[in-house]
């Protein structure tokens, strides 16, 4: 597998946000070193920081892809080729390296820059080591700084982090040779290339600290940000204290918010959850008083503990399991690793191993679910590629996965414990599949428990700072996998054909930054990380939009995908604080007293996408008119909107709900699990009492009236299967040997591939089981079944190995789909004399409700403007599938149709012949003379799945005596689709 770097919409726009934010290049200087080789050309109104740049990018859209653009970028447009790439800390220099120098970036880019290379020199600890008694400059240090112009189609790049960067070795001028023929600093020989800068992380080297006094002593050109986080700056004192971001021209020039990221789907969703506590466990918490060197001081309620070095946790509660002791030093930590600070809350049942079993087992659950759905892709169509799902598990012991000795810790056994009922569990789910794609699931779920049971096992793996001069061969393979085959670990198969089946990480936080993989669908902390960083930070790892087996990346309305987050009840306001940090990200702080300027911009901007003459006054004329403001812009406290009392604030909200659309993260985006969502949608009821007349009628219940001769069908089709007339059911089941050969003769390369028995022994099952699995997935009685299965055995010269897993499915779909065709017809719609309430319906009360759960109508939901001939209010607008219910949904519709909406579940409640019901998913009424249409549709995916057409058969049967009633049934794969029936509709084509 090779990932597929693709070109997205925002990373161009950030791009082009640098081009036109350029200064420019200075080819009118006199400066006589203006074509010094070893250098950058000069750049217009350089060492000036009103010219350097601010790339503002959300965690996972893909910052370090955008800036190794640009270099590509400023080298072909302006020959500059000198660039430092300064990150905060090794991790992420590793995590851009790796990127820089894969072969999928580097392929990727050649298609847009021909012949153009980038040399990376990566400057480590320990590369300054005198050799020889001799000081040396490291190697890739001279290749930097001594490259040359002429060499017009390489880029040099210089990678380095903040802690090499500020060392002694980067700023002495005692070595034993020179640079550029004089220079004996490695700091001055970089800023002699008049380099220019791309600082990674900005909010980690603020102006006026040291880290950035290290960058101004490189003296370059040009500095260009790019972060998710900036610094801030604060003046004045007290009352008079300001706080800002700090922007070099005040602004960013390019600014991808959380807000944006979240709500444009350009990452995953996330779903939090948690293992409940009992109340007198959770109400047990012990807060950190005081954390010193030598001394950590537990406070609860009015009580205080001491704790020295060494001592336990358990001395003081026994609910601190796991022999826990304070390690203390600079770190002030627990022996688990857990960094303590200042009124951090504790609470002992959270460090018991049984807790931290269920939070794994949650994981796990998350994992195969997601896991599930990846690789089966059932709403994708026939042979959708596989998504290969990851798990990533942040603990705080390296102890407690690996042991003494080369053994396995205790939290290691317990997962492979766990994760081994799981897999047993989903086997036995899954033996008996018939489907291809299920019988390849369950292939990859065996040979993921036979790797988890043998002695090297391949299933998970762990990473930790310790690990980096491990001697260990295994240890040290999980760390190559983790940190450099990002492909492998995306893969699926090795090159022999062999499962590759790890998909679980460890990691004590050292993989927090950095390091990122866009398939973790599961993010599982087994302890709080101690330090207060961001919760955006936190579920970063798992943020990136995943790619599937052939290497293209998912964006949400080709495949939505969610991060399952997984945290100690300690932590269990995670999701109010993780939604408070992206809205306050939005560079629009809403203001409940007063309308600014900036929310009066923002109105603005997003109405005139839709309505291009709208402006400032039509919104103020708009708000005076519904009372909603003051002369002076202020929200009058109390305002009549339709009926109901509200702030005017909120009813501004009301008005224009893209203000929160635009600065809040949208709802479903992040949910939190433990809490039910409660969401509503509101009926426009003026629009449903246009469909009342229809309603009336569908709201009559309608009973299924099989034909007499079904009974007898079902067993004709039952003997005629076990005849097996064309010898294809009943089969012998072999252990089989692929084998593939490269065939030339054509003059092309081809693989021919056969299948041969590798064993003389059947593979069979007991009668039993067999029997028992035909009897339940057919609905025919044992009894007959047992009578056919003898008959068809003495045939087959009581052969008793043809009773075997291929046998019983091809006795399952046969019958099936004979029997279902046989009968699909051979029934009637008979109304009965009363109605019934549905979704949407009261029948009691003779009508519409005024609000639905949003699930039953989506489960998920996209902006969109407002439509007054929609069903529902709106936006935001909810729905099952972006193709081609989402793209219904955004489509506009002509004067004649004067209602349409998306059906919620359960609507209509239409019976279905093989038991439960289906509703429709739109209706639209089209306005036609005296006598109006109601066209009725039913969307699929473009190549259908087996069922869809059965659907299809008992919807268009029950729809059929409704048309003498206007109403009109299809089936449709577009929107387009959709528009042209309507259009054949208005105009009198179709009756």
């Amino acid at each position: 597998m090779k990932i597929k770097l693709e070109t997205l919409q925002h990373q161009t726009a950030a791009l082009a946000a640098i081009d036109k934010a350029f200064p420019g290049m200075d080819t009118m200087s006199s400066d006589p070193n203006a074509n010094y080789i070893y250098a950058n050309p000069l750049i217009k109104y350089r060492y000036n920081d009103k010219a350097n740049i601010d790339i503002k990018m959300e965690t996972g859209t893909g910052k370090t892809y955008v800036y190794t653009r640009m270099m590509y970028d400023l080298h072909q447009k302006y020959g500059l080729f000198k660039f430092v790439i300064a990150v905060p800390s090794p991790s992420i220099k590793e995590g851009t390296r790796s990127f820089i120098t894969s072969d999928y970036a580097k392929q990727h880019f050649s298609e847009f820059y021909e012949n153009t290379r980038v040399q990376l020199n990566v400057i480590n600890a320990g590369d300054f080591s005198a050799r020889s008694g001799r000081r040396n400059f490291p190697a890739q240090l001279s290749e930097f700084v001594e490259a040359t112009r002429q060499n017009a189609n390489q880029i040099e790049v210089l990678l380095v982090n903040q802690g090499m960067l500020h060392s002694k070795s980067m700023h002495r001028d005692d070595y034993d040779q020179t640079l550029l023929g004089g220079e004996t600093s490695p700091i001055k020989a970089i800023a002699a290339t008049r380099p220019v800068v791309i600082i990674d992380e900005p909010q980690r080297f603020p102006r006026g600290k040291k880290f950035y006094e290290d960058i101004e002593a490189m003296k370059p050109q040009l500095i260009v940000r790019f972060g998710a986080t900036f610094p801030e700056t604060t003046t004045g004192r007290g009352k008079n204290k300001i706080t800002k971001i700090d922007y070099y021209r005040g602004e960013p020039q390019f600014n991808l918010d959380a807000v944006d990221s979240f709500n444009q789907g350009l990452v995953k969703g996330i779903d939090i959850d948690y293992p409940d506590m009992p109340e007198e466990q959770a109400n047990n918490l012990y807060k950190v008083k005081q954390a010193k060197a030598k001394e950590l001081i537990l406070a609860k309620g009015k009580k205080e503990y001491s704790l020295s070095v060494g001592e336990n946790l358990a001395d003081i509660d026994p609910g601190f399991e796991g022999n826990i002791t304070y390690a203390g030093g600079t770190d002030r930590e627990l022996s688990n690793g857990l960094a303590l600070s200042k009124n951090m809350k504790l609470i002992p049942g959270t460090f018991a191993q049984n807790y931290q079993d269920e939070i794994i087992s949650q994981a796990l659950n998350c994992h195969f679910k997601a896991e599930e759905e990846n690789f089966l892709r059932l709403n994708s169509g026939d042979n959708a590629p596989k998504i290969k799902t990851l798990s990533l598990f942040f603990i705080d012991s390296i102890s407690s996965f690996r042991g003494e000795n080369n053994s396995k810790g205790w939290l290691a056994q317990h997962f492979e414990n766990l994760l081994a009922k799981k897999l047993k569990k989903l086997i036995n789910r899954y033996e008996m599949a018939i489907d291809d794609r299920e019988k390849e699931y369950c292939s990859f779920l065996r040979a993921t428990l036979k790797s988890l049971q043998s002695e090297h096992q391949d299933v998970y793996a762990g990473y930790f700072s310790e690990d980096r001069g491990s001697s260990d061969a295994d240890i040290q393979a999980e760390v190559e996998d983790i940190l450099s085959n990002k492909e492998k670990l995306l893969s699926f198969k090795d090159k022999d054909g062999n499962w590759l089946t790890r998909r679980f990480l460890f990691s004590k936080w050292t993989l927090r930054e950095g390091w990122d993989n866009p398939n973790v669908f599961t993010i599982a902390k087994l302890r709080t990380s101690g330090s207060e960083i961001s919760k955006i930070q936190e579920v970063g790892r798992g943020l990136r939009l995943p790619v599937d087996e052939t290497g293209h990346r998912l964006n949400q309305d080709e495949w939505q995908s969610r991060l399952s987050f997984l945290i100690g009840y300690d932590e269990r306001d995670f999701a109010q604080k993780l939604v408070g940090e992206i809205n306050d990200d939005s560079p629009i702080k809403l203001n409940q007293d007063e309308l600014t300027k900036d929310m009066i911009k923002l109105i603005v901007k997003v109405k005139r996408q839709t309505n291009p003459q709208f402006n400032e006054n039509q919104l103020l004329y708009d708000l005076d008119e519904h009372n909603v403001i003051t002369r002076s812009n202020q929200f009058k406290q109390y305002v009549d909107i339709d009926g109901k009392k509200m702030s005017g604030y909120d009813a501004l909200c009301y008005l224009y709900p893209e203000l929160e659309q635009q600065t809040k993260v949208a709802k479903g985006k992040i949910r939190d699990k433990n809490s039910k969502d409660t969401t509503k949608i509101k009926l426009r009821k003026q629009n449903w009492q246009q469909l009342k007349d229809l309603w009336l009628q569908l709201a009559k219940r309608q009973m299924i009236k099989f034909d007499p001769s079904v009974n007898k069908d079902a067993e004709t089709v039952a003997r005629n299967v076990f005849n097996d007339s064309d010898n294809k059911i009943f089969v012998l089941q072999c252990p089989q040997m692929v084998h593939q050969e490269v065939d030339t003769t054509s003059g092309n390369a081809i693989v021919k591939e056969t299948q041969a028995d590798y064993s003389t022994e059947y593979l069979t099952m007991k009668y039993g089981k067999f029997l028992k699995i035909l009897a339940k997935q057919t609905d025919l009685s044992v009894n007959l079944l047992n009578n056919l299965m003898i008959k068809a055995i003495k045939r087959l010269r009581n052969n008793t190995n043809y009773i075997n897993e291929k046998t019983l499915g091809n006795l399952i779909q046969t019958f099936n789909n004979q029997f279902n065709e046989r009968i699909k017809t051979s029934y009637s719609y008979e109304p009965l004399k009363f109605s019934a309430s549905t979704s949407i319906y009261n029948a009691k009360k003779h009508e519409f409700v005024d609000s639905i759960p949003a699930s039953v109508l989506g489960v998920y939901q996209s902006n969109s403007t407002s439509d007054e001939k929609y069903l529902y209010d709106r936006p935001p607008l909810r729905y099952d599938s972006a193709d081609p219910e989402l793209k219904i949904l955004q489509r506009s519709y002509g004067p004649k149709i004067s209602v349409f909406g998306k059906l919620p579940k359960k609507a209509i409640k239409i019976p279905r012949f093989d038991n439960g019901t289906t509703t429709p998913d739109f209706i639209f009424k089209i306005e036609h003379g005296s006598k109006p249409i109601y066209l009725v549709i039913e969307t699929k995916a473009e190549n259908m799945r087996l069922g869809d057409e059965e659907i299809r058969i008992i919807q268009q049967k029950y729809f059929d005596h409704l048309k003498e009633s206007g109403v009109y049934y299809q089936m449709a794969t577009s929107e387009q689709e959709v528009h042209d029936l309507i259009n054949k509709l208005e105009n009198g084509e179709l009756n």
